[in-house]
């Protein structure tokens, strides 16, 4: 994901393993650190689905918080 601040405002959404290629659901719409605190208090099965997207770019959660 490129350079961002806390405050840009992104999309976290959970993307499911349905069987024609998942289905995504909007979880949250709004500030980047709002949307790593709901993530991170996601139980560990959901948060491996969990993407963030920004107006130009996509990243999975986990690899985010990942070192």
């Amino acid at each position: 994901m490129r350079s961002t601040g806390d405050a840009v405002t992104v999309r976290l959404y959970h993307l499911d393993d349905g069987p024609e290629g998942g289905a995504a659901q909007t979880l949250f719409y709004g500030p980047l650190a709002e949307a790593l605190a709901l993530a991170a208090g996601q139980p560990e099965d959901l948060q491996e689905g969990l993407y963030i997207a920004t107006d130009n770019d996509v990243v999975a959660y986990l690899d985010l918080i990942d070192p």
